[in-house]
């Protein structure tokens, strides 16, 4: 912090730290892209969990803690090891799944809905997840992706520290981009931990985004998409 109470960024950009506070508590994102520096992929899995191994250590020891502690002397390593291979794993493209289609050979020209699909992200502001679920469907243009693409395509982007305005929109962009379509919708609710553990420290509210496009801005076949969200069916 230096002397006016400022907060220098990694850009060398002053903000105040209500500014911050601000930004954090009213979850605003900057863009429909995941901010990612030029070098982001420069460094190997095993150099990156290195780095963070060594930072991490440095926070808890700033914290106080006994890295001594058979219990906690792992945990740098653990921390670093499950950003890049498990839980912030999206940000990789190497990782993004291969979304293969079909041609519609049977002609089916409905909606195709998967509704359910469970999201484990974690908010760009505080680092601490948001869990959910997410609803996504399409109208076939000639071409059919196969059902559990879908599934892996919104866990790729929810692998990625995220805001659910952008998750939303780049599961959709994927979905139009892949099946050469804009007859696509996706609907995600989740909470956030962010919210209910501090801050406002609210456990019973959730979030809502919805991206609606091509026929789906239509009310009727919006209505249908919404329907069959709500639809309790026995399995």
């Amino acid at each position: 912090m230096n002397k006016n109470n400022q907060i220098l960024d990694s850009k060398g950009s002053n903000h105040s730290p209500e500014d911050i506070d601000d930004i954090g508590d009213d979850h605003i994102g900057t863009s429909a892209q995941t901010p990612l520096r030029d070098d982001a992929f420069e460094l190997s899995d095993d150099e990156k969990i290195e780095k963070i191994s060594h930072h991490f250590t440095e926070i808890m020891q700033t914290l106080g803690l006994d890295l001594e502690d058979e219990s906690l002397k792992g945990t740098p390593y653990r921390v670093a090891k499950m950003y890049v291979r498990e839980i912030f794993q999206g940000l990789d493209p190497n990782n993004r799944p291969d979304a293969k289609k079909f041609d519609n050979n049977y002609s089916y020209d409905d909606l195709v809905v998967v509704k359910n699909i469970n999201v484990t992200s974690f908010c760009e502001h505080h680092f601490l997840p948001f869990l959910g679920k997410a609803h996504v469907a399409y109208k076939s243009s000639g071409r059919v992706i196969g059902l559990s693409k879908i599934n892996r395509l919104v866990d790729y982007y929810s692998r990625r520290p995220q805001v659910q305005e952008r998750l939303t929109l780049q599961i959709a962009d994927e979905l139009e981009a892949s099946l050469n379509t804009t007859d696509v919708a996706v609907f995600i609710e989740s909470k956030h931990l962010c919210v209910s553990t501090r801050g406002i420290k609210d456990r019973e509210s959730s979030t809502v985004t919805t991206e609606y496009r091509g026929a789906f801005k239509k009310q009727k076949t919006q209505q249908r998409f919404i329907d069959y969200i709500r639809a309790e069916t026995e399995m």
